[in-house]
Order: C-alpha cells, then structure tokens, then sequence
C-alpha cells in the first residue's frame, strides 16, 4: 500500500480526495497492470474475516488483492475463478476429516468451519483445473491435500506418536521465528529462498500425513513434520504449514520471496489469459469421438475424455478438430464399405454432439469464420478422417467427406491401404500408388488438406512432388530428438516448410521420448527443433489427444495454456505464439480451400 501512495502528490491534504483523484490522472495510462490474487477469508462469530498480513504481503508483492468471502454459491465462485490470476487460500480452522472418508474424532479436533471446507475444497479443485497458481497457507496447505488426493492427521501428535516441538508460538508473536526448517534439495521452494534451511513460526496442531498424487515434500521440521508440499509436473502449487504473511507486518521481508513467487506466476497466467483472448488457438488433431460409444456428452467434464467443452473453457482452447479415426483392416469389398460407413457414424455423431450444444459451440469448416464465431462467444469443433481407408478404393468418396466438413485426411494409419504405404507398413506400393495419386489431385481439387502423419518417407516425398497445393502433418514430431518411425526426419521438416506446409508437434509420449513418460519440457523441445529446422511459419500443434496423446504438465485440454505459459516464459512474441497456436495452420488451410465448386 505505500507504494501505491508515493504515487500520489502526498503535499496533498489527506482529506481531499479530489486532489489526490487528479494527481492519479496525470499521465496516461494511470497505472500499471497487476495481477490479482484472490485471497481466502475465514468465517468466525457469523462475519467474514481476514488478517491484514495477508493482503498486506500481497500489495508488498506487486499484485492486486481480492479477498474472497466463504461464499458456495457455485456460480459466483466460477464468475471469480475468470477474474483472478492466483488463489491464496489462508490459515485458520481444522478441516472436516470426512473429506477425507474418516470419522471425526472430536476428542483431537478444536473448531471445525463447514462453510470454509465446502467452498475452499471446490475453489481448489476449480483452480487445479484451470492450472492456477495457488499458494495454500497452514490450513490452506491442509486444504490443498485434502482437495487433491493427500491426507491430514486430525492431530499431528496423535497421528505421529513421537515427541514433537511445540508448534503453538503462544505467548511468543506472530511474527517471530520459534524453529528451523529443511528444504528439500532442488525443490522449488528451495530455488525460491535460495537456502537450504530456514527459519519460520508456528501455530497449528494439524499438518499434512501424506501429500497428494503429483506432490512432493520441499520443507521437513526438525521433528519430522511436513512443513511444505509442491506440485512436481509444471503446475505452479505450493503449500507451506507455517504463517509465512505475518512477518511484512513488522517490517520483515525474510519471507516476501514466496509471495513474489506467487505473484510472478500470477503475472505470467494474466499475460496468458489475455494473449489467448487475441488470438485463434487451434488443436489439430484429437481422437475424442473413439470414445463415443462409451457415453460422451460434449458439454459434461469427463473422466474418460481428455477434450470437451469444460476442458477447452479451462485450457483456452478454441477449436478442436476432431477425428474420425479408421483403423486398418482388411481391404476386401465388405470390410472397405464398413469403413467408410464407421467414418460417416463418426463424423455424424459429431454433428450430433455439437449441434445438442449449438448455443456454446459450432462446427466449421471455413477459416474465415473463426473468429467472428470466438466474438460470440462459442468454441469450434473442425472435423478430420484419420485413415484414408475410409474412401477404401472409391475416388468420389473424397468430395462426399468434404462436402461433409472434413477439413483433413490422414492418407493412411498403421498399415498400408490402397492410397499409400505407411511409415508401419510393408512398402507396399513403394510411396503412393496409382489410386493414391489420383486421391491427391482429388483433395487438392475438392480443398482437403492431406494429412502426411503416420505416412512412409517415400509417400511424404512423393505427396510433396505429386500435390499442387501445400501440405500438413497434423500430429508428428522430430527423429533428431525421438528416432520413431513415425516422426519426421530433419530433411522431412525443412521439405514441407519449403512446399508451404506445416507440421503438428504431438505429445504422444513415445514420439517424445525414448523411455519414461513424456513432460511438457520434452514436447516444447520438440517444438522448438521444428522451429529451428523448418521456421516459426511451418510449426503448430496437434495433441493427439484420446488418441493416447498426453504429457505431464499437459495432461488434457485443461492444461493447454500451460504451452502458452511456457513459451511466454521462453520470450517468443504474441506474433511467434500465434502461429504456432493456429496462424500457420488456418493459413495452409486457407490457401488449400482457395479452390471453385466445392
């Protein structure tokens, strides 16, 4: 706060606010953007309530703060979640162990705040999905376990059966250090202190027995108490058990490293947040309507699909192009006819599903209309045909799918077809075949992107010399870093470029890397050796999604902002992230749509 009023003419008499309203306008803009932190308020003799340290530590950090009443209302708490760039969740009552699925045991327990647990447990889990910051604080890094999967004993002394310190700072003041505590070593809590141990205060009985899936332990007391947590995939959550806030009030900035790291974070979200409000984001390819017949709904959150409504709200995604994913079968008369029928199902159950929600999201196949759809407000489903054996050995069935919407087809999947040999066949046809360059022309006729993922080196060439119009590989990543036959080659990455198209780096694990599974930082790195071999204009991304695409830090399409997060932390431009968001993918669409009759 008083670094808001040396802004102000304070020779100004304090009572004359019109003064200082002027001295605020004097130039323009009148003041710089901060991120806002909504902070948690406890609930105690019938009022909300919040202890200045809190939102003092914030202001001293560089961030606006907005306490957060222990409201429920389901609607207000998302209306909030979409005007805040961090979440504090603060100290104060014991949990409800319920929520744990354990019965009270009163006898261990003072105060329980039902209205706190209800909508701090919600809050969290609303966050966590929206990949928030999130800075949980003595209670708040108990809520934080018990929200996420973790455990909390009911009474740490209790619970541990050992001798412990006394973690009760009474009579001693808040603000004083009354023990030491470890950091983990390489922990980020550690990173963030630059110090292996420090010194804290204390007030709680409860803590943290067991932290949740994804989560580490980065702070251990002398006696054993977990005194900190932190997520380990890239999101940015850390929980600490002491009451880091109360220091700033006696003029102690020992602890305003970890506020400052809450607010960057909150910075780097809000510039995320507001870049995606720009500009087109486009996920190439995803195979969600495999999981049609299991029961999906496109407007519910699901917990068998990594991609519908909610997940595209959370992650900023505005289009998805979904799938119809042919696997490779025979190629007798009956069993090409079934494909081409299990291709039209699929692509009609797209319709179906987007049509069910027509008021939030809409199908399109042009370019040119996106972005007046994002200004109403809807998200974009495209549609694709991953396995050109769904036209089997039928030419006229390419213009049938177009005119139905199919923005792309795959030529092939794992296994040669009539079109073409795949980068899993037999070298069949040794590239293309004789129906496979009449396919080509067809697509480049009718406005069909052709899709050159899953294709043999000797298809990719012999596409890129038989094709009039650029071309795309919707989900594909680098040899040079993952040597799979299904990734492109150094030369394959600058040929495409040089015929104008594109290539979409997956995050199918074992495309990324060798063994273990595949984190964020593997998939950028793909991304950044497709930059640096073809150039910013011939890369994008596509997920590949339900179609076992996933990485740690990026899991579904909840998580896709964390892309935009991380390259924005590299230093690439709104101009470069465009691209590679969709600019370059919407332009080879464009340029390959720019045809008569269809």
């Amino acid at each position: 706060m008083r670094g808001f009023f040396k802004s102000v003419n304070m020779s100004v008499d304090k009572f004359d606010v019109r003064a200082e309203f002027e001295a605020l306008h004097k130039s323009y803009p009148s003041w710089e953007k901060r991120p806002v932190v909504g902070i948690t308020a406890n609930f105690r003799d019938g009022n909300a309530a919040l202890a200045e340290a809190y939102y003092t530590s914030v202001l001293e950090a560089g961030a606006t703060p907005l306490i957060i009443p222990p409201y429920t209302c389901r609607e207000a708490l998302l209306e909030t979640l979409e005007h805040i760039d961090a979440l504090l969740l603060t100290g104060g009552a014991d949990i409800d162990p319920r929520y744990m699925n354990e019965e009270p045991d009163y006898s261990l327990l003072h105060s329980i705040n039902p209205k706190r647990d209800e909508q701090e447990i919600l809050l969290t889990l609303l966050a966590e999905a929206r990949s928030m910051p999130v800075l949980g604080i003595c209670r708040g890094v108990q809520t934080l376990a018990v929200a996420l999967g973790g455990k909390v004993y009911q009474d740490q002394t209790a619970g541990m059966g050992t001798e412990l310190l006394v973690h009760d700072q009474e009579p001693v003041e808040r603000h004083v250090a009354t023990h030491s505590v470890s950091l983990l070593d390489g922990s980020l809590l550690s990173r963030i202190f630059g110090t292996g141990n420090i010194e804290v205060n204390t007030f709680h009985h409860q803590s943290v027995s067991a932290v949740p899936p994804r989560f580490v332990v980065n702070a251990v007391a002398p006696d054993g108490v977990i005194e900190g947590m932190e997520a380990v995939d890239g999101r940015s959550i850390i929980g600490v058990q002491w009451h880091p806030e109360s220091f700033i009030m006696n003029g102690d900035r020992c602890m305003m490293p970890l506020f400052k790291w809450l607010v960057d974070e909150a910075s780097l979200y809000r510039r995320t947040k507001e870049l995606h409000a720009r500009i087109l984001s486009v996920d190439s390819h995803c195979d969600t309507p495999m999981l049609f017949a299991r029961g999906y709904r496109l407007e519910e959150r699901s917990n068998i699909a990594l991609v519908d409504l909610h997940k595209m709200r959370e992650g900023l995604l505005d289009v998805s192009t979904m799938v119809a994913y042919i696997p490779q079968g025979a190629r007798d008369e009956a069993s090409l006819t079934d494909a081409t029928a299990m291709a039209e199902e699929l692509l009609q159950g797209i319709v179906g599903r987007v049509e069910a929600n027509a008021q939030y999201v809409a199908l399109c196949d042009n370019p040119k209309e996106l972005a007046e759809l994002k200004k109403c407000g809807k998200k974009v489903i495209m549609r694709g045909i991953e396995n050109g054996y769904a036209v089997g050995k039928d030419l006229s069935l390419v213009e049938h799918f177009r005119k139905m919407g199919v923005v792309y087809m795959t030529l092939c999947h794992n296994g040669d077809n009539d079109i073409c040999d795949s980068a899993r066949g037999t070298g069949e046809h040794g590239g293309l075949s004789l129906f496979g360059k009449e396919v080509v022309k067809e697509m480049n006729r009718v406005g069909m992107l052709i899709d050159l993922s899953h294709a043999a080196e000797s298809t990719f060439y012999d596409v890129l010399e038989c094709s009039t119009r650029p071309v795309v590989c919707s989900h594909s990543s680098c040899r040079a870093l993952c040597d799979h036959p299904r990734n492109l080659t150094d030369g394959q990455l600058k040929a495409i470029a040089a015929k104008g198209g594109v290539v979409q780096v997956t995050m199918y694990s074992g495309f990324l890397c060798k063994e273990g599974e595949a984190t964020l930082a593997d998939f950028i790195r793909h991304l950044e050796h497709a930059i640096a071999v073809a150039g910013i204009d011939h890369v994008g991304i596509g997920t590949d999604f339900d179609g076992d695409g996933t990485v740690i830090g990026c899991a579904d399409a909840s998580q896709l902002k964390n892309v935009t997060r991380e390259l924005l932390r590299r230093g690439y431009s709104e101009c470069d992230i465009e691209k590679i968001w969709g600019g370059n993918w919407l332009r080879v669409m464009t340029r390959v749509q720019e045809v008569n009759g269809i």
